[in-house]
């Protein structure tokens, strides 16, 4: 048998050859589409959890025979005015958040305002027939959201 002699030209191979800058490129890329998926779930996650809220507290300020119980879709307090209006308390506690942008007062004016929410939602339970407390147990994260959806959606009752 004859040996065959096969010659390669290896300057062809140069194009399979990936270089370090390409990889670097590549997986970077990878990551950061990555990264935008998470972002892009995360926003619609929000979207989805504004929406409930405010479909809830919009129910429970009708529950409540609030004049405009629409309040609730204002994003970050529209949640606070439903139980606002429907305490019936006093308007002040609302000139604490302009505290909030003077850097030492800022912190001890939203602990303060906070309390007052809780206080609103407390009376706000109670005006739609449910037991007070359960302001409260609302600041814990998935039962808030539990509770707030009872309270606009389930029969009244106690």
């Amino acid at each position: 048998m004859d040996a065959v002699a096969v010659n390669f030209d290896y300057s062809d191979f140069s194009k399979f050859i990936i270089s370090p800058d390409t990889f670097v490129s590549g997986v970077l890329g990878g990551l950061l589409a990555v990264a935008f998926a998470f972002l892009f779930v995360f926003v619609l996650v929000l979207l989805g959890l504004y929406i409930y809220v405010s479909l809830a507290y919009t129910s429970v300020g009708k529950k409540a025979k609030l004049k405009v119980p629409e309040l609730a879709w204002i994003p970050f307090v529209g949640p606070n005015l439903i139980a606002f209006q429907t305490a019936k308390m006093h308007w002040w506690p609302w000139i604490l958040l302009a505290g909030l942008f003077i850097p030492v007062i800022g912190f001890l004016a939203l602990i303060v305002f906070a309390a007052y929410s809780v206080i609103w939602h407390w009376k706000m339970f109670e005006a739609v027939r449910r037991p007070g407390w359960w302001a409260i147990l609302q600041l814990i994260p998935i039962v808030g959201l539990v509770l707030i959806g009872i309270a606009a959606w389930g029969k009244r009752g106690r």
